[in-house]
């Protein structure tokens, strides 16, 4: 039982940071209608932008704000000088384009950093608690603790901030927005520079502890793809949900199935939340909370 509550609460924590850059994923997608892939790319980002101020002895909270910042203009550059000039074409040159964003943010740094190991310096470390026989990474709470704010903090600001409802409404009916003098341009950049915000939150936790900061943290950041597929690529609930549902699965089918069915290869937990992707597009093409497209003839 000990085990299980151990399991429960990393679950919970890889899901809560899988539901941050599912988050990043419907921003964008709502605002431009293109799937981001290069999202990884602004997560390994944020996370070697924020170990490079704490190597320079900038205070931890003050150098992942100001990682925000620099990956949030990031985002919006790319928008500006690359997705922008794309307005009107086919989307799927736009998710291409993505790609090759995804693969020049990874060379980017690369060239900055090198390929070793960067240990992020965080406050918590590996430090661990013992509560009622059960053994508990500080890491896993603040986690959930800084992926509950920020989330919550996004849903309020969506839902009450003049910029929240502004970009609802460019969204849901763009022509409505433009005559009421919301401009899609700025939409379309502020939704990128919120994906970079969220890229810098995730890949801070994805790298936490020992774990380091290297180019797999991108690989790690792309796992949440089908935990967005899975909520819904146009629903914040459904990033919320997607992200939960997805990180409590691989780490369940980590810790039971990949030990009693080592037939199915030692990795298994990382194909399960793509199968779980495709069942449920099967039966809901757009996820558990996605709006169905109605088309009329």
């Amino acid at each position: 039982m000990t085990d299980f509550a151990q399991y429960l609460l990393a679950g919970l924590a890889l899901g809560s940071v899988y539901s941050l850059i599912c988050l990043a994923f419907v921003v964008v997608y709502r605002a431009t209608g293109v799937v981001n892939f290069s999202q990884g790319g602004l997560v390994v980002f944020g996370a070697y932008a924020t170990y490079q101020l704490i190597a320079w002895r900038v205070p931890f909270v003050l150098a992942v704000a100001l990682a925000a910042l620099v990956t949030a203009a990031v985002g919006m550059l790319i928008e500006r000088l690359v997705l922008r000039r794309l307005v009107g074409q086919p989307v799927f040159a736009s998710i291409l384009i993505t790609l090759g964003v995804l693969f020049v943010l990874e060379q980017l740094c690369t060239t900055l950093w090198g390929y070793n190991l960067r240990i992020l310096g965080d406050p918590w470390g590996v430090r661990t608690l013992a509560l009622a026989g059960v053994t508990i990474k500080v890491v896993d709470l603040w986690t959930i603790a800084a992926s509950a704010a920020a989330l919550i903090g996004f849903f309020l600001g969506f839902r009450y901030s003049r910029l929240g409802i502004a970009m609802r409404a460019a969204a849901s009916d763009p022509e409505a927005a433009l005559a009421h003098g919301v401009s899609p341009q700025m939409i379309q950049g502020i939704a990128w520079g919120m994906a970079g915000i969220l890229a810098v939150v995730a890949g801070v936790f994805i790298a936490s502890g020992s774990r380091g900061v290297d180019l797999t943290v991108s690989a790690v950041a792309l796992r949440a793809f089908p935990a967005a597929i899975l909520g819904g690529l146009d629903s914040t609930e459904g990033a919320v949900a997607g992200g939960l549902i997805v990180g409590l699965v691989e780490v369940m089918s980590a810790a039971y199935l990949t030990p009693n069915a080592p037939w199915l290869g030692s990795n298994v937990h990382v194909v399960i939340p793509y199968i779980l992707m495709i069942a449920v597009m099967l039966v809901r093409p757009y996820g558990l909370f996605g709006t169905a497209e109605v088309r009329r003839a």
